[in-house]
Parts: structure tokens; sequence; C-alpha cells
């Protein structure tokens, strides 16, 4: 995707100049009552564009969404803050506001407006229970039962029956429906046609853009399990166990710690590229930088000793390092890092850095934080221990354990998700994390940590 920033399509070049210049008035939207006109113009510009955002749709919709978000990254604390707290109710720019300042660890002037929002999805389910269960009449699955995601796929089913057996008060029919056979679309109408008040799915990425395409034709909510994207229709639901997640998570960590000046190892595949892209935005939005960033190509690169010892003894040079490499690069590179010098400094990586069950060759990790699931790092109320599962269950052993826990909470959200989206301040302690939902309808999720001590998997109970 171009970066708006630097390459604005046409259209949107013309309307983002013509907001600066002359405070162009909002397109098709009828007006509400707002704080004044603000004087930062990075803050000015964002409000208008708000204010059509939803007129727009594919590209140019998802390309406006991440020139809001680049325009409010320039906007300081203080200003963002009290603009924020002066809008009404149901103003749509709260949900850009109150993400940004999520991304920087500020506190939200009050909660997001999803109120009118969740009325749809709400649907008609039966009254909600005290601790908030309130769980669809019927729910179609749509997840690739067969073909190259099904392996992917099934541990996400297997977890999401477990929740569901797992609760002892009145289920949905639950009917799973198999994507990889005619596409998403076709397996929504099916579930639809079929009497399903509530769709959970797809989940490939592919899936979930072909699908939310077409928002005139979706008759009943979605939450799907891939980020929908910023070209999302409003109204959709989406949790992911995206790689964006885990390089926002790392930077909110090392932030945390007051590591500011960050050496980035990057894989190059597309899931370092996008857990590196997420780390950079969040870890500037929190007044860091990237110091340095080299690019890791293989399981066995040479030798880069020489290299990072001159990233963390120039000038401003790294104070930490987030290591985005799959974990047999991760493997070559952490005995480097400690010659070079690293081994007393934060070293952070993602979820891609699992154990590799020899406890020999994880031994080069040690030290190396990264998140983890809550499910492995302290056992979740009404889910057996994850070792306990794994003994009897093929999809929840190895890195597959991680697409169980995130069925099961795909399952919680549907049947909890009112809690997440009307309570105050509201959260859902799940199997992947901790689970919020932010202005869009995208659910959150802060993962636990874990450690290496001796080549085997230690949990952080404090966070690290």
């Amino acid at each position: 995707m171009r970066n708006l920033a630097r390459r604005p399509s046409c259209t949107l070049a013309l309307l983002l100049a013509a907001l600066i210049l002359a405070g162009c008035a909002t397109v098709g939207v009828t007006p509400t009552v707002a704080p004044a006109r603000p004087s930062d113009p990075g803050l000015a510009a964002a409000v208008e564009m708000v204010r059509y955002h939803d007129t727009l749709s594919g590209t140019e919709r998802a390309q406006a969404a991440q020139e809001i978000e680049r325009l409010l990254s320039t906007v300081d604390d203080q200003a963002l803050t009290e603009y924020a707290a002066a809008l009404p109710e149901g103003d749509p720019m709260y949900g850009y506001a109150g993400r940004a300042l999520l991304a920087r660890g500020l506190p939200l002037p009050r909660p997001f407006d999803l109120r009118a929002l969740w009325a749809a999805h709400a649907g008609a389910r039966g009254p909600a229970d005290r601790d908030g269960y309130r769980p669809p009449l019927k729910l179609g699955v749509l997840l690739p039962l067969s073909g190259s995601l099904a392996t992917a796929a099934a541990p996400v089913r297997d977890g999401l029956l477990a929740g569901y057996y797992g609760e002892q008060r009145q289920r949905p029919e639950v009917v799973f429906y198999d994507t990889a056979a005619g596409g998403a679309s076709a397996a929504y109408q099916r579930a639809v046609s079929e009497g399903a008040d509530y769709v959970l799915g797809p989940l490939g990425r592919d899936e979930v853009a072909a699908l939310l395409s077409r928002p005139d034709e979706l008759r009943v909510p979605v939450l799907a399990l891939n980020r929908a994207g910023d070209g999302a229709p409003t109204g959709s639901f989406s949790f992911a166990l995206a790689p964006e997640d885990d390089g926002s998570a790392a930077a909110d960590y090392l932030l945390a710690r007051n590591a500011r000046q960050v050496l980035v190892l990057n894989g190059g595949d597309d899931n370092a590229r996008r857990s590196v892209e997420a780390f950079r935005k969040r870890l500037e939005a929190g007044g860091g930088a990237v110091s340095d960033m080299l690019v890791v190509t293989g399981d066995t690169p040479p030798d880069m000793t020489a290299a990072l010892r001159d990233a963390m003894l120039k000038e401003n040079g790294a104070q930490a390092v987030f290591i985005a490499l799959r974990g047999a690069q991760a493997r070559a590179i952490a005995p480097q890092l400690v010659a070079a010098g690293y081994a007393t400094r934060p070293r952070v990586g993602t979820s891609q850095l699992y154990a590799s069950g020899r406890s020999e060759q994880d031994a080069a990790l040690d030290g190396i934080v990264f998140p983890t699931e809550r499910w492995a790092a302290s056992g979740v109320a009404g889910l057996p221990m994850a070792s306990s599962v794994a003994s009897g269950l093929p999809t929840a052993r190895g890195p597959a354990a991680r697409l169980f826990a995130f069925g099961y909470d795909a399952w919680m959200l549907t049947a909890f998700m009112e809690r997440l989206v009307t309570g105050s301040e509201a959260e859902l302690r799940g199997a992947t994390g901790l689970l919020r939902i932010d202005g869009l309808g995208n659910i959150v999720r802060t993962p636990s940590w874990a450690t290496f001590s001796g080549g085997h998997v230690v949990p952080l109970a404090d966070g690290g």
C-alpha cells in the first residue's frame, strides 16, 4: 500500500490541500456540535478528514485513515487530550483521537462511543447475565476447514469448541462453514440463509478483505478473525493475532523501561515487515526512535557482530533491540548480540520466537523477552492448563497452542462482546491476553510476557 504521507492519490491530495488551506466543509455528513476549529493545523486537517471518511471506500478509505493517523501524530499530548475531552458523544473523531492517545500510553477522557454500533451486533439476543454473558442465538463460523489453511483453522476450531463446551449456561447453536469450498462470501450467505444471527470469521486476510469489501451485502454482523484493515466499513468488528500487535506491544514494553533509541533486526518477510512498521509507529508516538535497522536474511546469517556493536556505540546509539526474526534466525543472531555488548540491554522479540523444543538450541535465546499467551503464562479460568490440554490434543501443542487460545477467545468475544463495548474501561481476560476494544471496532490485545532461561520458556508474571 502506498504511503499517503508521501504519495497521496490525486483525490485525497486535493481534498487535504483544500482542508488545510480553507477549512473545507464536511461532505455528506450531518454536522454535530463540536469544539471550535482547532488552531493546530495537523489536528484541524485530521478533524475535517474524519468528517468525510465514511463517504470513501476501498483504497481511498484506507489511505484517508492512514493520513488521519499521521496528522494526529503531529499533535502534542495536551492539545490532543483537551480536544478529545471536549468532543460530544458520538462524534466520529473521538475514535481516532482515542486510538492516538492509547498509542502514546495516555488515558482516554471517557470510554469509546460504541453503544450505537453494538446495537446492530446485539440483534435479538436475550438479556445479559450479571457477568455480561449474552451469546448470539445461532452462530455461523467461517473457517477454511480444507485446503492450504486447514492446518491453521483446526486449532482455532478446537479452541472455540473448548470454550463453547466449557460454558454450562444456555449456548447458541454453532454451525461451521468451510470457506475453502466456494469462498468466504458464499459461506457467509449460506450461514445467513440457514438462520445465523451472528457470523464469526473468516480467518484469512484475503477472505476478510473480500467479505467486507461489499458491506451492503452484510445482513448479519461479522466479527472477523483477521484485521479488516483501515478500509473496512463502519460496523464491522475484528479480532486478530496480527504481527502488528507484536510490534506495538514490544514498543510499549521498551517505552515503559525508558528505552527510546532502539536497534531493529528485520527478518524481511511479510510478518517481520508488518511488526516492524507497527513497532516504529508506536515507538515514535511515545517519543522514541529506531536508531538503526539491520536486515537479516536466511536462517544462517553472516557474522554481524561489528555492525551490531557500531549501532550501540555511535552517538544516540541503541539502548535496546527489537528482534523481528523467526526462531532459527534469532538463535543464530542472539550470540552475536551478546558478543556485541547487548547482554545487559533489553532485547525484545515477537511471538515468532517460539521454542524449538530443544533446550540446548534455545539456550542461545536466554534473556530475550517475547509476548506470549496468558493461557501459557498464568492459566485462564475455565480452561485447563496449557500443558494438560497439549498432552491429549495435538492442535494445542507447540506453535498451534497460540491458535487454540485464539479460538477460545473468539468464542468468549461472541458471548461477552457487550461487556467490552458498553462497560466503562471494560476488559476481558482471555487466553491470548487482556482484551479490550478500540473506537473503530478492533479488539486490542495486551499479551503476557515470557523469556528464555536455560533454553526453557519462563513466564514473567509481572510483565517483565
